[in-house]
């Protein structure tokens, strides 16, 4: 998503959505700008930098003295974790020129001129509001390949292949379509229900297994004064971070893989409807936090470390973006969602767990050998584990942890994880169709549904229709699982 799958504690965080009016015009730009870039051919073949050498130390064939440009989302996870890595590849490659290094929570306007200059940088995180839309960008053929990466050795066994020491799913997460990786995860989000321990202690209450048992708990929280939920209003696309793996306990994750893919009816299934049911009540009952469509991101998670709402549907970097107004007490956890009851297709614990934060490096990179080094360095141990030190949140690294005393929300977040065990759930929406989660399913169907606009019944209709809308679109590359 990603945010992973993330975020900006000044308010303007990583799935911030764009103005609706700003949002369409940005969305729809990147198709005609890519389509002209990809008319004017490999403009930026020819500025390419010569490959060096290639050598156990240097599996890449790095050219050792060419510039190398690195753009970060300045995001919930910050910039230091990217500059710490930087200053590896500066003391790596000595007689390179200084790393170009900038961070911007504008991804698409400072990038996308470039794009279609022929000039991009040689990595970039693309996350944020203004993410490029990776579908499109991977379609009109503006990324290179990563395989040269995962094939080559790791920093930390020679012995060992990069694709060897990833945690599951996270090379086929950048496989959009057959065998070639286009985007890499380096963040590894567990997404679910956050809330504090501490307060459901305080109410004699264990995180609720069923649907009863939620409503249950969320009616003694009421009883006190607190709300049952509360959620990024304004981003309402954070609500399927715990909705979709619902969807899949109920359904079976063969729903999930109907919706990705776009088929016809997939969002009329029973289990959606059961679940988006389940989620209607809360506001039917009166246990989401008042006002709460009305709150970005930031705010709603406010409200929650204050203590007026018990759950908030999340990912993992909550913990570092919500860390200023958390409580030291707090005793923050995460569950997988609650089910509806023992009829679930899937067992208690099943979860959304995937690949966070996707970097790119682009098919004009004048750099593109360097690019691909910097993400190496990034998945060595050490720079895996200041990662998490600094930011609490988990790596595609599979490992990383030894060591580090875990944070509450970290070691709940794992334990989550073990939980799971295979019942882990990865819905493609936000990573092959940005526009259509973010902006139509999103804000147009669940948001409109949560805010009491639209019935359960009325969400479903409209959002069969945006799905059936994207899938008749020519101008959208479309994607399936394989």
């Amino acid at each position: 998503m990603g945010s992973t799958s993330a975020h900006n504690n000044e308010g303007v965080g990583r799935r911030d959505l764009i103005k609706r009016s700003a949002a369409l015009g940005l969305l729809a730009i990147p198709t005609m700008s890519f389509l002209s870039a990809c008319a004017s051919g490999d403009g930026g073949s020819e500025n390419k930098v010569e490959k060096g050498k290639k050598t156990a130390k240097n599996p890449l064939g790095v050219n050792e003295t060419a510039q190398l440009e690195v753009v970060i989302f300045d995001g919930g996870f910050g910039t230091q974790y990217a500059k710490d890595a930087v200053a590896v590849f500066e003391k790596t490659y000595p007689k390179a020129p200084k790393v170009k290094f900038s961070a911007t929570q504008k991804i698409q306007s400072v990038l996308q001129p470039r794009f279609n200059q022929g000039s991009p940088p040689d990595l970039i995180d693309n996350s944020g509001a203004e993410q490029m839309d990776m579908g499109v960008l991977v379609g009109k053929k503006q990324l290179a390949d990563l395989t040269p990466l995962l094939d080559a050795a790791s920093i930390d066994d020679p012995n060992k292949k990069v694709r060897d020491t990833l945690r599951p799913g996270i090379v086929e997460m950048g496989q959009f379509d057959g065998s070639p990786v286009w985007v890499f995860y380096y963040a590894y989000t567990i997404y679910g229900v956050w809330y504090s321990q501490k307060a459901l202690d305080g109410l004699d209450a264990a995180y609720p297994e069923t649907w009863d048992d939620m409503l249950a708990v969320c009616e003694k929280a009421k009883k006190k004064g607190i709300a049952g939920w509360t959620y990024a209003g304004k981003h309402p696309y954070y609500i399927p971070f715990s909705l979709y793996p619902m969807i899949a306990k109920v359904g079976g994750r063969e729903v999930l893989d109907a919706i990705d893919n776009l088929e016809p009816n997939a969002w009329e299934h029973p289990a959606v409807k059961a679940c988006f049911e389940a989620y209607y009540e809360l506001f039917k009952k009166g246990y989401i936090l008042r006002g709460t469509p009305g709150l970005d991101h930031i705010q709603s998670q406010t409200a929650w470390t204050e203590g007026k709402a018990l759950f908030i549907p999340n990912g993992s970097w909550v913990e570092n973006e919500a860390a200023k107004t958390m409580p030291k007490d707090f005793n923050l956890a995460v569950s997988a969602p609650s089910g509806i009851d023992s009829s679930d297709k899937m067992p208690f614990g099943t979860m959304w767990a995937s690949g966070g934060e996707p970097f790119i490096v682009p098919a004009n990179a004048k750099n593109p050998a360097g690019g691909m080094e910097q993400l190496r360095i990034m998945l060595s141990e050490a720079s895996s584990k200041n990662f998490t030190s600094q930011v609490k949140s988990l790596t595609a690294f599979n490992g990383g942890t030894e060591g580090i005393e875990l944070t509450p929300g970290l070691k709940s977040g794992v334990a989550a994880l073990d939980k799971a065990g295979e019942n882990v759930v990865n819905p493609r929406l936000q990573d092959w169709y940005v526009a259509l989660q973010k902006e139509k399913i999103g804000v147009g169907g669940i948001g409109e549904m949560m805010a009491g606009r639209l019935t359960p019944a009325e969400a479903i209709k409209k959002i069969q229709r945006f799905a059936d809308e994207a899938a008749k679109d020519d101008s959208i590359k479309h994607y399936k699982h394989q």
